[in-house]
């Protein structure tokens, strides 16, 4: 199997600029390539085309996300994304997208300050792309995978959870 993985930013590509003194969204897929080194028998193409913070991302980002989904060779697709605006875009690929397996996910802590909700979030994106699943658009955040439409950010709590 092979999975297209398309690298927006968002605080899951974060890392701490040391002169700024605070935290940089990277242009490289250097976060995804640790993760992706641990993981065996399926293949992926990573496409770098944003490296913002989700809330910047506007409706001319999600043009060329888009314009990347239709490029995929791949029915299979992970948007890596960040969370402030993840349902927003979701919204706007199920409008647009209808011929594709597409998972959205992120996470809320950088992988360069805690390793283990990112990796969580985007082994559950793949396990799920691995199953028996319709074209549609996905939000994998928590342990809960599930038509963009069911799920929410809960940002009382600061988690995602199933409607």
């Amino acid at each position: 199997m092979k999975i297209t993985i398309i690298n927006t930013g968002g605080t899951f590509n974060k890392e701490y600029n040391l002169l700024k003194g605070a935290l940089d969204v990277k242009s490289d897929a250097s976060s995804l390539e640790e993760i992706l080194k641990w993981t065996h028998n399926i293949d992926f193409e990573i496409i770098n085309i944003l490296a913002k913070d989700s809330l910047e991302i506007n409706d001319d980002d999600r043009d060329i996300i888009i314009e990347s989904i239709n490029k995929a060779k791949n029915d299979k697709i992970i948007i890596i994304h960040g969370t402030d605006t993840m349902s927003e875009t979701a919204v706007y690929l199920d409008e647009r997208v209808k011929n594709k397996q597409v998972v959205i996910t992120g996470a809320m802590i950088p992988m360069s300050i805690s390793i283990t909700e990112a990796v969580m979030n985007f082994s559950a994106s793949f396990g799920f792309l691995n199953g028996k699943i319709d074209n549609g658009i996905y939000i994998s955040l928590h342990g809960v995978i599930s038509n963009h439409l069911n799920i929410y950010k809960d940002k009382k709590i600061g988690k995602f959870l199933k409607k």
